[in-house]
């Protein structure tokens, strides 16, 4: 996908403590849990718990956020389709990042199993 500079910079500069409310209202609404979601996000990017809720409490930008994430080996394995794009022609880095935790988090609304979530080669 190509996707234009104000895509991006719209993206880079999301708050991701803004965003995460609506993640953990869309996963508990669909009967899953805050531990779950964690489980997730933290597969995707190496943070605890802990530092999740400090880059909520923090409002860091999806971009600091990801800057200071250490992406899992395997999130090139996470492919398909969300907000109308396949997450693996994303070009720009951190657009693609982000949405692959929407996909994950997509995937878990939709009441996959963790372990198929939690991609392995």
């Amino acid at each position: 996908m190509k996707s234009t500079q104000k895509h991006d910079e719209r993206i880079a500069n999301m708050k991701f403590g803004l965003i995460y409310p609506l993640y953990l209202a869309k996963v508990e609404k669909k009967g899953r849990t805050i531990e779950e979601l964690h489980k997730v996000i933290s597969w995707l990017t190496g943070f605890s718990d802990n530092e999740i809720q400090d880059y909520v409490k923090k409002g860091a930008t999806f971009q600091q956020f990801f800057a200071e994430a250490t992406l899992n080996p395997n999130a090139s394995l996470i492919k398909g389709v969300i907000c109308g794009h396949r997450v693996e022609e994303i070009e720009t880095p951190l657009t693609q990042q982000v949405r692959y935790l929407d996909k994950l988090i997509d995937e878990l609304t939709r009441g996959q199993k963790i372990e198929k979530i939690l991609r392995k080669p």
